[in-house]
């Protein structure tokens, strides 16, 4: 599995003939992407603000997820017809992944505006296996948080059920976690790898990403706490 950061919470999940693009927003300043480069199977959104569906037109021939009030949006919004609508808790298989929907703690007005919401917004699992209550120590799996406070819910659901291996979390403070609740997070994940986002986009979310590697060393964790740099590609899982 080939995880790249495109910087803010923005990644492309390379999972053997199949790619996923997570929360398409490539104007800020930790990517040289040109969007016409990347050629995503699906397009997976974990909510409606402006800086996590920007550039979800870019994409014609991919498939759009996120939920139903999401896609309903972007494709009244900004004419993506190509969706599928599902709510958290739920897995679906896209090509050669299972993609399961988490919750995620943070608001969801539509474009950031306060006059209609997305519905609950999420985080996504991506495994190579469906997720049962039988452990698959075969599968390589990787969780995007998406914006999210700290919540317990990484430690009784996410962690013991969906197993991740790597984790991205958002690090950048003022509209998330900042660098020490997400490596309590991390901590809770019980993850093999974990990679701080959403930061450095704008003024209020700047932070040293630093501070996310010692803290999580703080924490305890024997997760490897990695700051990418921008575009760069990281693999999990594999010989």
């Amino acid at each position: 599995m080939d995880l790249t950061w495109h910087g803010h919470s923005t990644w492309t999940v390379e999972i053997e003939d199949t790619t996923f693009l997570i929360d398409p927003f490539f104007d800020n300043p930790h990517t040289d992407t040109d969007p016409e480069e990347v050629d995503p199977d699906h397009v997976l959104l974990t909510h409606g603000h402006a800086d996590h569906i920007a550039d979800v037109d870019r994409f014609r021939g991919a498939h759009v997820v996120g939920t139903p009030e999401v896609t309903g949006y972007v494709t009244d919004e900004y004419g993506v017809d190509d969706t599928t609508g599902m709510n958290l808790g739920g897995t679906v298989e896209l090509g050669d992944a299972f993609v399961t929907m988490v919750r995620a703690d943070h608001t969801n007005g539509l474009d950031t505006g306060y006059g209609a919401s997305g519905g609950t917004p999420g985080g996504y699992v991506i495994s190579e296996t469906k997720p049962t209550q039988e452990s698959d120590p075969d599968s390589t799996s990787f969780y995007h948080a998406g914006d999210t406070a700290l919540m317990t819910e990484m430690r009784d659901v996410i962690a013991p059920f969906l197993e991740p291996d790597a984790a991205a979390v958002p690090a950048g403070d003022h509209f998330t976690m900042g660098p020490a609740q997400a490596a309590i997070a991390v901590d809770w994940l019980d993850v093999d790898y974990a990679f701080p986002m959403h930061y450095d986009s704008f003024p209020p979310i700047e932070i040293d990403p630093d501070d996310f590697v010692r803290e999580v060393r703080a924490t305890g964790s024997d997760a490897e706490a990695i700051v990418l740099g921008d575009d760069e590609t990281f693999t999990i899982g594999g010989e």
